[in-house]
């Protein structure tokens, strides 16, 4: 069974933040990171994980990435201040 993810890169704690969804967290984190993929995150520099959530249901992961695009900035902050209060880089975690 597959899993998905809704995840947010920052730039540094504060930074710029970047939403997204993928099926393949590791992979995406990585394509990030190495700006194998030209685009909003490999313009600003954005590739620390510091937060993800993940689903059973394609459908599941997509409403909750809509639904947060809506959100105001300091919504998606408190999101990550509650989970990770470092802004630590949780890529880590997802190799271990």
């Amino acid at each position: 069974m597959k899993t998905y993810a809704v995840y947010l890169l920052a730039r540094k704690r504060d930074g710029t933040l970047y939403l997204g969804v993928t099926n393949n967290l590791s992979r995406r984190v990585w394509e990030h990171r190495s700006k194998a993929i030209p685009g909003f995150s490999a313009r600003y520099g954005v590739d620390r994980l510091v937060w993800y959530e993940l689903y059973d249901r394609i459908d599941e992961a997509i409403a909750r990435e809509k639904a947060m695009k809506k959100w105001r900035r300091a919504w998606k902050v408190a999101l990550i201040e509650e989970a990770n209060p470092t802004w630590n880089d949780l890529a880590e975690q997802l190799n271990a």
